[in-house]
């Protein structure tokens, strides 16, 4: 293995048990890894089925069940809710998700669902997930109240590189979004990950059983927002009114449904955060990783690789670290994302997307300055070799010219900034206006107290989802007014399709008109902490159109 995919694989296993832990307690830095881990699964159990007496007033009658939910501090959850008629387990994996079918049992709706599979850490304790392959799951939370009409729905999609997360996260509790946002239904969604939900098999001997198995996860999405388009006005939420919004692989994820044929019945908006069709790879590219993959476990058919130990699976797909994405096959996604926006195909989806000032921040303090650089110069010589010799000679043009007040931040980082996130950004928002729909753009700028993070990537996720005492990535919390506007501007963009507030409707009771993007100003929403404002890209000079727009057509891998 490499060492980029070793750090990588370290990275990926510090966040892991870290987005469990308030960086700021004292109290929680003192305890072992193993007293986190009991602690926090104590919280989890399984839903069951319910045979006698029960809470009337907690019960939602779906498709699939009557589901009883907990009530806590006016805000009812719904935990755990099956999504699909039949898990994705034994001879079911690696296919099409199974819808599901009239049940008019009472369950209980008390406790997250297991985390879909995914890498776990190389020290103790393994991991702080509940894992398992039986994982296609959702939450919802509502209001405790009879509302007078039915309400707009926010369904959160999450990220962690289409290879770790899920619903468990505390940083995706929804509780203290929709206390604060009653107007609101709010839903998190799992989907599967990895291999397990993007792994190209087509190509194997007895691959052609398994034609959508590089597609699952958006698949899951899909197949979940179905259910929410069929059962949450029994919660009181209005299925022609969904917004679908994510951050990072979940961003990524809600610009590629917008593709997807017949999608479009099941949302009407879409908030991207640091996330867009970039995040894809070619057939090819997938077909490669699996034969590395292959090659690494010593099987040639998908009958081998199902004989074995998932865990096993698992720790050797680490290899392919960062290139287990959603596949443009041309079946499912188009080979051209981007093309197909400046078609039209999403006119008719109103959205708002943004990215942050430092993305690559994250990246830098999680792997570690020297690790880093190590990995950016192998990333950067790959993508350069990709190149005609002009395009790398504007490439080299732009490292050269980057200057940082911190001589720690290298120009690569500002390169793969503009590869991964800020051309992304703007080619979408430039496609998206061409074909006559609706976008809104920001730029996200508040930074973070721990070295080198920054403005980096998912520094946002606290003032969004309203959880001022998750740290990890702020090393700080963020002004309460600017997080709270923020939040309301996503809460208006879900009620109304306009993000903009009023005086009289603002947190900080200043108006914040947020104009949609043209092609002449490129305007943006800047979310200063202290002054939220909108202003040209050209005075901010966020993207270097000339030497770092045309490597969207290269996208990430």
């Amino acid at each position: 293995m490499k060492i980029s995919q070793k750090v990588f694989s370290l990275f990926l296993a510090m966040l892991t048990v870290l987005s469990f832990v308030v960086c700021s307690s004292a109290k929680a830095a003192e305890k072992t890894l193993s007293e986190m881990k009991a602690e926090i699964r104590a919280q989890y159990g399984e839903n069951k089925k319910i045979t006698g007496d029960y809470d009337k007033s907690l019960a939602v009658k779906c498709i699939n069940g009557t589901f009883v939910g907990k009530k806590n501090d006016g805000v009812i959850a719904y935990k755990g809710i099956p999504f699909v008629g039949r898990q994705p387990v034994g001879e079911l994996r690696w296919k099409a998700p199974v819808d599901v079918v009239p049940d008019d049992g009472v369950y209980e709706a008390y406790y997250n669902a297991k985390s879909p599979c995914q890498k776990e850490t190389t020290s103790e304790p393994a991991s702080l997930f509940y894992q398992s392959e039986d994982c296609l799951y959702l939450n919802v939370w509502k209001a405790d109240e009879v509302p007078a009409e039915k309400k707009p729905v926010m369904v959160w999609i999450h990220g962690g590189a289409f290879e770790m997360g899920g619903t468990a996260d505390p940083m995706y509790e929804l509780h203290n979004f929709v206390k604060e946002n009653p107007e609101v239904i709010a839903v998190s969604i799992t989907y599967r990950l990895g291999i397990f939900g993007f792994l190209h098999l087509s190509h194997l001997p007895d691959g052609k059983d398994y034609p959508d198995a590089q597609n699952l996860g958006l698949m899951d999405q899909m197949m979940a927002l179905k259910w929410v388009h069929e059962n949450i006005e029994n919660f009181g939420g209005d299925p022609d009114n969904v917004t679908i919004f994510g951050e990072s692989a979940g961003g990524g994820s809600v610009t590629s449904l917008p593709l997807i044929e017949g999608s479009h019945k099941y949302f009407k908006r879409v908030i991207s955060q640091s996330g867009s069709p970039v995040l894809t790879r070619s057939t090819e590219q997938a077909i490669e990783c699996t034969n590395e993959l292959m090659d690494k476990l010593g099987c040639k058919t998908v009958a081998d690789l199902q004989k074995l130990d998932v865990s096993k699976f698992v720790e050797e797909a680490e290899m392919l670290a960062l290139r287990v994405w959603p596949e443009r096959d041309g079946k499912y996604l188009p080979l051209d994302p981007y093309e197909a926006y400046a078609n039209g195909a999403a006119k008719d989806i109103d959205i708002l997307q943004g990215c942050n000032k430092d993305e690559m921040g994250y990246f830098v303090y999680g792997f570690g300055l020297e690790p880093y650089t190590q990995w950016a110069a192998d990333r950067k010589a790959k993508k350069l070799a990709q190149l005609t010799d002009e395009e790398r000679a504007l490439v080299e043009s732009f490292c050269n010219d980057v200057k940082e007040v911190s001589p720690e931040y290298s120009s690569s980082s500002r390169l793969f900034d503009q590869i991964v996130f800020i051309a992304p950004l703007f080619r979408l928002s430039e496609n998206q206006t061409k074909a006559g729909g609706k976008s809104y753009t920001y730029f996200f700028t508040p930074e973070s107290s721990l070295p080198l993070m920054r403005c980096g990537h998912a520094l946002e996720l606290a003032s969004v989802l309203n959880h001022p005492e998750n740290t990890i990535y702020t090393g700080r919390t963020f002004d309460e007014t600017f997080s709270k506007t923020l939040r309301k501007m996503w809460v208006q963009f879900a009620k109304t399709g306009n993000p903009s507030l009023s005086a009289e409707i603002s947190p900080d009771g200043k108006a914040h008109e947020w104009p949609l993007y043209n092609l002449e100003d490129k305007g943006i929403m800047v979310f200063d902490e202290f002054n939220i404002h909108h202003e040209k890209e050209s005075e901010r000079k966020i993207l270097d159109w000339e030497r770092c727009y045309f490597l969207t057509k290269y996208f990430c891998i």
